[in-house]
């Protein structure tokens, strides 16, 4: 019996003597079939196949947690180290001794939270290992592939994990996709931890908001502009979306005001000249 993994996405399963037959999370229109079609790994594969996380220091209190070689879609889950425990942001899939000692060492969890079901990937497997909750918002509740005691959903508009870590809902992507507020970031300026909610663009001191970011289905813009004016509600200096390398490392939260605008004034015919 074994917890098969989508090899696309990332998402773990429950336990089954036979892989299932596909994934829903790549059926969706947001994600996709690899070209190869639908392909399964578990844990112990990965981990004789040489797959290993890394941790990088973003910023003091905020660190990185990635596969490499990359695996499914590649994102890395964040740690935020707070005064009342650590709270990891997003998951990835690989699990193993070595991550959970890393983790312990930088203090443990108090928390899992996860900003959508693209990144749910083998969240029930860290979750266990420190038994801590794993949030996620009911409104993607249909996404959770392997059910588990340890998951708790949350309602509304903001979930409040510590004294100075905040989740909000924005939707777009997802009817639940959420970003996690850290006020005590950026040197007390305020960070925005953003998953793929609002995703940082080739040139960072631009975002965008997307609907499927494989597909390129864009969102209208009456759900851009309720994203952003959210988003904008709690000040930040910086903003980390879903990949080491997907950061707007100033002035951010102007960066969502005027993406979002550019974005919106595109969808209208107003291109930029």
């Amino acid at each position: 019996m074994e917890h098969w993994i989508c090899a696309t996405c990332g998402t773990q399963y429950p336990e089954s003597e036979q892989a299932p037959k596909e994934c829903p999370i790549c059926l969706d229109q947001r994600q996709y079939i690899g070209h190869q079609g639908q392909k399964w790994t578990t844990l112990t594969a990965m981990q004789t196949e040489g797959y290993h996380n890394v941790f990088k220091e973003h910023e003091p209190g905020l660190i990185g947690i990635g596969t490499e070689p990359s695996f499914a879609i590649g994102q890395r889950a964040l740690l935020v180290q707070t005064e009342q425990g650590n709270i990891l942001w997003d998951c990835i899939t690989l699990f193993d001794e070595e991550t959970r000692r890393e983790i312990e060492r930088l203090g443990g969890l108090r928390a899992i939270a996860i900003s959508h079901p693209h990144y749910y990937s083998a969240m029930v497997e860290w979750a266990r290992a420190f038994d801590v909750p794993v949030y996620l918002h009911e409104d993607d509740k249909q996404w959770v592939s392997r059910p588990d005691e340890h998951l708790r959903f949350w309602s509304g508009e903001t979930l409040q994990l510590t004294d100075d870590v905040t989740v909000q809902r924005l939707g777009g992507h997802y009817p639940g996709s959420s970003v996690l507020h850290w006020s005590k970031g950026a040197e007390g300026k305020g960070v925005l931890l953003t998953g793929d909610t609002i995703s940082v663009v080739a040139d960072r001191n631009w975002v965008t908001f997307m609907y499927s970011y494989p597909n390129s289905i864009p969102l209208p813009a009456a759900t851009v502009r309720s994203i952003a004016e959210t988003a904008v509600r709690y000040p930040f200096e910086r903003l980390y979306a879903a990949w080491f390398q997907t950061i707007v490392p100033r002035d951010a939260r102007n960066a969502v005001i005027r993406s979002a605008d550019r974005y919106v004034r595109a969808l209208e015919g107003h291109f930029p000249a």
